[in-house]
């Protein structure tokens, strides 16, 4: 299982997966709207806009607009990408306008009168008051992981090859950029996260057991839950965002928890000097019969939002009552199978039970 869990969530991808809103099912009218505005009108709500920062009173220096015109007719190639605005556009549009619509017309002149006369005109969403930042508008099909992150890329590689000390292209806002900025701190605190919650569970686990087998044996079956949960999320066709990023923290939490209740007993029961398979029947009448009741309560309580119209609300209830059942399997399966090969106990000495150590451990 976890072999299998593992090259599953390789898969597993940051933001968002769908079209339109994720948080709502695919034939939800919102959804449906989003998707006939994009076919008809080549229009979209998925906005980014890259930012190009000039000096002060220069952001129409015919330079700069070429520039922007190059990066324009690149983005408009990228795939995802629906139309773009700028004021390179705009030049091109007033030119051909002014020569009766002749589209032999539609070019980009070096001209810098040419450009100073269409920019006094200009909308202002184009450029600030202070003329030392230009937008260009990126009209994107959706805002999915793989449309933000290929006109990211794009865009990032442009300004590696044409930023100067005087002009810079940056990223982004608009609605996608800010999405797409999101994905990237994301993914930089997707794994960050895990190392972070996975230590503090290790730390407090061996300050409370003062072994290093049973530290392994508490989390062993947590990390079992986290790679599982993670191909769970590629099989229901999740992303990763700021939404679903504490799930699986919380899963490890509540496994954690689980797993110490059934392992407090059964190392108690152990270095009375019972054998194994008795003090983890003794760990099942104490603590088991709660350990089962809670994963199992929890999981009747989120798997009912399966039938939810909210589409994430409906996974996250999958998802949720997925890790509460599993970790009460690991609790109740794994920790004693672990525990026979990591804390089987020492023969007790012939006079006394009470002082036993585990294998490999001093009394």
């Amino acid at each position: 299982l976890l072999l299998a869990g593992a090259a599953v969530s390789t898969r597993l991808s940051i933001g968002d997966l769908d079209p339109g809103a994720p948080e709502l099912r695919a034939d939800s009218r919102y959804n449906r709207d989003v998707a006939f505005v994009n076919a008809a009108y080549g229009a979209s709500s998925d906005v980014l806009a890259v930012m190009v920062r000039t000096p002060d009173g220069q952001c129409a220096q015919v330079d700069t607009v070429l520039k922007v015109d190059q990066l324009e007719w690149q983005l408009r190639q990228v795939e995802g990408v629906e139309s773009t605005n700028t004021l390179a556009l705009l030049n091109r549009r007033v030119l051909t306008g002014l020569n009766e619509g002749n589209p032999k017309w539609y070019e980009m002149l070096p001209s810098q009168d040419m450009v100073n006369t269409i920019t006094a005109g200009a909308p202002r969403g184009f450029y600030n008051d202070a003329c030392n930042l230009l937008t260009v508008y990126v009209y994107l099909r959706d805002h999915k992981a793989t449309t933000l992150a290929r006109v990211v890329e794009h865009v990032t590689a442009f300004a590696a090859a044409n930023d100067t000390d005087s002009v810079k292209f940056m990223l982004a806002a608009g609605s996608a950029g800010i999405e797409a900025a999101t994905n990237i701190v994301v993914k930089q605190a997707w794994h960050k996260m895990l190392w972070l919650v996975y230590g503090a569970v290790v730390i407090l686990a061996f300050v409370t057991f003062r072994s290093w087998r049973a530290v392994l044996v508490a989390v062993l079956p947590l990390v079992v839950t986290s790679v599982l949960a993670e191909a769970l999320m590629v099989a229901l066709g999740m992303g990763v965002k700021v939404a679903t990023l504490p799930v699986v923290a919380l899963g490890v939490g509540i496994g954690v928890d689980y797993a110490l209740y059934i392992l407090s007993v059964l190392l108690a029961q152990l270095r009375q000097g019972m054998s194994l398979s008795e003090a983890y029947y003794r760990a099942l009448l104490f603590t088991g019969k709660v350990v089962m009741l809670t994963g199992v309560t929890l999981a009747i309580g989120v798997v009912t939002w399966v039938f939810s119209p909210i589409k994430f609300q409906a996974d996250m209830g999958i998802l949720l009552a997925f890790m509460f059942i599993w970790n009460m399997v690991g609790a109740l399966v794994l920790v004693p199978a672990l525990s026979y090969f990591l804390l089987r106990p020492a023969k007790p000495d012939a006079n006394s039970r009470s002082n036993i150590s585990f294998k490999g451990e001093s009394a």
